[in-house]
């Protein structure tokens, strides 16, 4: 007897990191960066090349090196760099000018005295008290610093390596979710594991746990949960604000596909996580969670920021009027905007339905540019994005490069205006405001490669491997024109054919 032809098996149309909803998950053959990748292709010439064309991985079992426990392996190795590197300052202290000498400042051993957390592990929740955080950042210090036992020894030491610690399992965290939201490239998450941003950065503030918060975010959507979603952009919201410029990208999402559906319920989900978590809070002191809003509002401009680039210019031009914090407040506000509209119109009108990690690069990225200050750990902000946006190892590293530049230049500058500052160690000011012009000319660069890949599409290393977009999750496959009157702006025109009509021939009577 002849066998039934089997049904041709059901392919997702748009993740990549499954098949469609309702058939069986599959075995997805994974793309490799020493074949994928320029860079990579040419550096592993010296170690016999490429991986083959024949082998397949992702459907053949690597044992017990899987790609997740060797990105642990990457991390593991780049915390401990991230440790020594600011060893200087865990055995010779952050008094004095040793934090900026050795670029190994932190805000943890800082903060400890300073905000009281030695003697109360509570301080930012007592009344009276000024904390200069949101609600959530001020409960994971108050935990980091219950953790710290009175006694006769250094407490702050104590401090800064109960907070390092719960930094790098985030960093594991945040690895694993890029790899696991990459669809079929997990190992772009390996430029998360060993970037130079979060070796240096990671350990300055508490800027990791807003990261870990939205990279289980994007991860949810992916996986088409957009209420888990929402919840833990609210939760990354009560540690920082970027976290909520995610609803930005599902609104022109919704926009262009129709689809108000997931942006109502990832909404909600944000609205209730962020007032679960901060409502208690405003109704018991008002005046202690309010405190953050008024100090990012009257703060002038911050280090490392265009505005304060400009001031300090500004001090060596006669006559050069420099930004006080209203002006900065005001065309902060407004660039940010016009970059969020460019940005919007783009996701638009381009050929093809945008992906999630390119328009949330791009508004985070608007986001650091404009903004009133620009801490040097606010680069770990943009690395995971990065990696799912724009995964090219070249453009990366160079990005990388800038960034480790501009760290160690803020310290410099810092260092000139300490007590100890001894002058054959310093820098001129105009080598840290190049910097910064570096800094940003760098993260423009990266953004101008993004907004390309959405506009053209063949452009887009994670779509010319035959992906659409792993993290579309409730969107995948959804595609629609809400703009047809627009259709041909910025569009090449297709040629018009004619046809040449025949008449029909004369019937014979």
């Amino acid at each position: 007897m002849s066998e039934k032809p089997r049904p041709p098996a059901r392919h997702g149309t748009d993740r990549g990191s499954s098949t469609s909803r309702g058939s069986r998950r599959g075995p997805l053959r994974i793309t490799v960066p020493s074949r994928n990748d320029p860079l990579l292709r040419r550096l592993t010439e010296v170690m016999g090349g490429p991986l083959g064309r024949f082998s397949s991985p992702g459907r053949v079992s690597p044992g017990f090196f899987t790609i997740e426990r060797v990105l642990v392996a990457l991390t593991i190795v780049a915390a401990i760099v991230a440790i020594l590197a600011k060893n200087m300052c865990r055995t010779l202290g952050w008094g004095g000018s040793n934090a900026y000498i050795w670029a190994c400042y932190s805000d943890w051993s800082a903060l400890f005295t300073a905000r009281g957390f030695d003697t109360n592990a509570f301080a930012p929740f007592a009344d009276g008290a000024h904390f200069e955080y949101p609600v959530l950042m001020s409960a994971v210090a108050s935990f980091a610093a219950l953790l710290v036992v009175p006694g006769d020894y250094d407490r702050t030491l104590a401090f800064f390596d109960v907070n390092l610690l719960m930094v790098v399992v985030l960093w594991f965290i945040i690895v694993i979710a890029t790899s696991r939201a990459a669809g079929r490239r997990p190992w772009d998450a390996a430029m998360v594991a060993l970037a130079p941003g979060m070796i240096l950065a990671s350990t300055i503030n508490w800027d990791l746990w807003a990261v870990a918060f939205l990279a289980l975010a994007l991860l949810a959507f992916a996986r088409e949960k957009p209420l888990l979603a929402g919840i833990l952009i609210g939760l990354g919201a009560s540690m920082k604000v970027y976290p909520i410029l995610f609803l930005g990208v599902v609104l022109v999402l919704a926009l262009r596909t129709g689809r108000w559906r997931p942006l109502l319920i990832v909404s909600a989900g944000t609205a209730g996580s962020w007032l679960l978590v901060n409502l208690p809070f405003m109704i018991a002191n008002f005046g202690a969670w309010s405190y953050f809003l008024e100090f990012t509002r009257d703060r002038g401009a911050g280090l490392s920021s265009l505005w304060h680039a400009w001031n300090v210019t500004a001090t060596v031009l006669p006559g050069a009027p420099t930004f006080t914090s209203e002006v900065i407040n005001s065309a902060a506000f407004w660039l940010f905007a016009a970059s969020c509209a460019g940005i919007a119109v783009l996701g638009l009108l381009a050929s093809r339905r945008p992906r999630v990690a390119s328009l949330l690069f791009l508004v985070v990225a608007a986001f650091v540019l404009f903004n009133k200050v620009y801490s040097p750990q606010f680069v770990v902000w943009l690395i995971p994005l990065a990696a799912l946006a724009w995964p090219r190892w070249r453009d990366f590293l160079i990005w990388q490069l800038v960034e480790a530049l501009h760290f160690w230049a803020i310290w410099m500058y810092l260092y000139t205006g300490s007590t100890s500052v001894k002058e054959q160690n310093t820098f001129p000011e105009a080598f840290y405001v190049l910097a910064v012009a570096a800094h940003m000319l760098a993260t423009a660069y990266l953004m101008y490669r993004v907004a390309r890949s959405i506009w053209d599409p063949q452009t887009d290393p994670v779509r010319r491997v035959g992906q659409d977009d792993p993290q579309a999750g409730p969107y995948a496959g959804a595609e629609r024109d809400p703009l047809p009157a627009f259709r041909w702006i910025g569009r090449p025109r297709r040629k018009r054919v004619h046809q040449t009509v025949e008449p029909p021939a004369a019937q014979s009577p």
